[in-house]
Parts: C-alpha cells; structure tokens; sequence
C-alpha cells in the first residue's frame, strides 16, 4: 500500500498544484521573453542612444545576455534554501523577486532622463530577473513531480515545461497588440512600458494561486525523517547534515554532468530555432521580421500542445527513449530546416519551425521528471536546478551570437547546422550513458548514509 507520502492526491488537487506551476512559470518566462523582444525593439534608443544603431542594439543584447549569467546563481542559492525551507516559500520568493523586477523596468527613467544611470540600472534589474528565473524552474517541477505518483509524473511534470511556449506567446502577442494599436512614437514614448506594468497585475494573480497550494508531501516527509535522526542523537556529539550543494557535487556528480549534457541540444536547438530565425530568415531568405514572427508564434502554439503529449509518452516508454528520440529528431532536421527557410514561403516558413519545435518538445517534456529523478530529496532542488541553468550559460547563452557569427563568417546556414548537430551529439551521449528513471519513487530515492546526521562513537561502541 502506498504511504501517505507518496500516494497521488486527489484530482482536483493535482490540477490545482499544476495550474499554479504553469501560471507562475508562464509569467516568468513572459517576463524573461518580454525583456529580450524589448531590447530588439526600442531598448537600443532608450537606453542607448549615444551609440550608432547597431551598437546599441548589441548593448542591449548584452544586457539580455547579463540574465543568463545569473541563471546559475539563483539555482545555487534557490536550490540551496529550497531543500532546506521547502519548495513553495521559494517558488513565492522567484515570482516576486521576477514580477517586481520586471514592473520596475516599466517605471525606469530612460538615458534622455538620468544619463548613464539608466542602463545602469537596467543591467541591475536584469541581473534580477535572471537570478529569480534560475530559482524557479527547479522549484516548479519538482511541486509538482513530488505530489504526483511515478505512473503519470512525466504527464503532469510536462505541464510547467508549457509555460515556456505560453510565456512567448504572451510577451510576443502584448507586444504585436501595442504596436499594431499605438505609432511608432507613442509606443517608443510610453507604450513599451504597458506589457513591463502588467507583470504586475499577473503577479498578484500569481501570487494568490500560488499561496493556496500545499508544500511537497515528499519534502515534509524527508523534512521530518531528517529531523528526527537530528533528535535521535546527542547535539554536540552528531555530525552536522552536509549542505545540499556539497552532497550533489559528492555524490550526484554524474547526474549533474548528465543534465548539463542533455540541455545542450535542447537549448541551444532552441534558441537557434525560435530567436535566431528571426536573423537568418530577414537577412538570407529576405523574409520580413513580422511574418518571421508570425511563424514562430504558430510554432510555439503547436509547442505548448505536445509538450504534454510527449510527457504522457515518456511515462509509457520511459524518459530516455523520448528524449533521445527528441535529440536525433533535432539534429536529422536542421539541413531540411534551414532549406525550407531558403525558399521564403510562409507556409514552408511555418513547417521549419513548427517540426523542429515539436522535436524539441520531445526532449523539453520528459526533462522535469527526467531530472526530478536523477537527485535525493534533500538534495533534489540543488540537483536539478543547477544540471539545468549552469548548462543554459553555456547553451543558450551564447547561441543565437555563435549562429549570427557563423553566418557572418560563412555566409551559410552550415555551419550553423553542424553547430546544433554537435550539441545533438553531446546530449545523445549523455543521455545515452543515464539510467532510465521513470519507475523510481521519488520518496525513495534517499541521501547516502554518509551525508546524514549521525552520532559519535559510544564507549561501549566497537568497530567492524
């Protein structure tokens, strides 16, 4: 019989604890999105207007790069008070920390106004939004990969994985709705600050879904396991329980090794296909930038639909055959998806982006269970959150730039497709050399014995 702490919760539960990782998750990444589509749009000339056009719309890329050099920092730190406190009063601390950044930057002054403090600060609050958004994905999945049990955790784990697609097509269609309603005057002079302002009213609603779900059954009971053995023993003569960081370099360093190397074709194949279209289709097919954003936006509707699909699939035949699957898919179609770009048909425009991100769902689905699985409960938030956000420094960091510099360099799609290739390469060893996880109790994937508490020698005690 299953224990309390591992039985699924009721339906109506469930969903309720789903919905509250997908709205938070959804709003952080509209946040993230929107600042990146911002900086395209006029954070060049409001922020950066002493620098010819092209300059500054590479300083305010910089700045958008400046949020996933903290990505990492806000994993080690979320991940730490996260298997210390509880995965809820973190996740409320992310979005926070995300919403009222993001409403800060609708309130900025601009350079017109206060000089060089404006980018300044800009930066700063970048800084913010990527040290929250690197707390929040480990904190999300795992709410939900702990309430559910192992035979649909792929399935409903997906769920938060959605509001990546969900989060663009927020930032992208606010965005499309001003500009299309407002002149190019009214929107540089005060309409960009619409979709910034709004994170706040989306937070509050955040904010209340999330406040009323419970913390992970999981996490209390390997809470109160852990406290107990601190009771059992002397105070001054236990050995203290080691930090979680310490215990996943000590122990989970594979698994840590094996995140970061399956994020490497799903992120960087990522970027490539739904950031730096938006470079090659406008420059090579001379395709205009709105229909390039039309046909990313279809993509990411039909990318939010079969990520729970491919989930659901990964809880039949197991995290590692979907994910490779998803892996091979990406690197098989990046020639015919650079071909079909060539031909500037809107439709074959569509189909490029539409395959490539419905292969990418298949390594993007199984991902929140796949990692949830790999790590000790106690050590589970560091675990996952840091495999995932120190790979994306190194993954979606850099790629649209290494893309737009290969395209520079080469004049040819290529090389950029033997760039996501290579990447495939190294996710399809890493994931080839993981064990299949999709059948492990979370509640029983348990600390090694030599990072718990335990008590000194006795004098009666003897050595074997």
């Amino acid at each position: 019989m299953a224990s309390a702490a591992t039985a699924p919760p009721p339906s109506a539960s469930l969903k309720r604890i789903v919905a509250a990782s997908l709205i938070g998750t959804t709003i952080e990444w509209y946040d993230f999105f929107l600042y990146g589509s911002a900086a395209a749009l006029v954070f060049n000339k409001l922020f950066f207007p002493d620098s010819d056009p092209l300059v500054g719309t590479l300083l305010s890329f910089l700045t958008y790069a400046v949020g996933f050099a903290a990505r990492p920092l806000g994993a080690l730190v979320f991940g730490h008070y996260g298997d210390r406190l509880g995965r809820k009063k973190l996740l409320v601390l992310s979005l926070l920390l995300m919403g009222g950044a993001t409403f800060a930057i609708g309130l900025l002054p601009t350079h017109a106004t206060v000089g060089a403090a404006a980018p300044v600060l800009l930066t700063a609050l970048r800084l913010v939004q990527g040290f929250a958004l690197g707390g929040e994905w480990g904190g999300a999945v795992l709410l939900v990969s702990e309430h559910g049990d192992a035979k649909r955790r792929g399935f409903w784990a997906s769920w938060p994985q959605t509001g990546a697609p969900a989060g663009q097509l927020l930032a992208t269609g606010v965005l499309s709705l001003l500009t299309a309603t407002l002149s190019d005057d009214a929107f540089g002079s005060w309409g960009w600050r619409i979709p910034f302002l709004l994170s706040g009213v989306l937070v509050v609603v955040g904010l209340w879904i999330r406040l009323s779900v419970d913390e992970s059954p999981v996490f209390k009971q390997a809470l109160a396991q852990a406290e107990a053995r601190k009771a059992a023993v002397d105070a001054q003569a236990a050995e203290p329980e080691k930090l979680p960081l310490v215990s996943v370099l000590r122990h989970h360093w594979r698994d840590v090794l094996v995140a970061m190397g399956a994020r490497m074709a799903e992120n960087i194949s990522y970027y490539v296909i739904t950031a730096f279209i938006l470079v090659y289709a406008t420059t090579s097919a001379g395709v205009s930038k709105q229909t390039a954003l039309n046909a990313v936006l279809i993509a990411s509707a039909v990318h939010f639909a079969v990520i729970p699909a491919w989930g659901a699939l990964s809880d039949r035949i197991g995290r590692r055959p979907v994910y490779l699957l998803g892996a091979a898919g990406v690197g098989l179609w990046m020639f015919p998806f650079f071909s079909l770009i060539d031909t500037g048909g809107f439709g074959n425009l569509v189909l490029a982006v539409t395959v490539g991100l419905v292969l990418h769902g298949a390594m993007y689905a199984p991902q929140a269970a796949f990692f949830s699985e790999m790590f000790a409960t106690r050590m589970r938030y560091s675990g996952a959150s840091i495999g995932a956000q120190f790979a994306s420094v190194a993954a979606g960091a850099p790629a649209p730039l290494i893309a737009t510099a290969l395209l520079s360099d080469y004049d040819s799609s290529t090389p950029i497709a033997l760039y996501v290739i290579a990447a495939v390469v190294l996710t399809l060893i890493a994931v080839g050399a993981a064990k299949e996880t999709r059948h492990r109790d979370l509640a029983e994937v348990e600390a090694p014995a030599d990072d718990r508490p335990a008590a000194a020698p006795t004098a009666d005690a003897h050595t074997v």
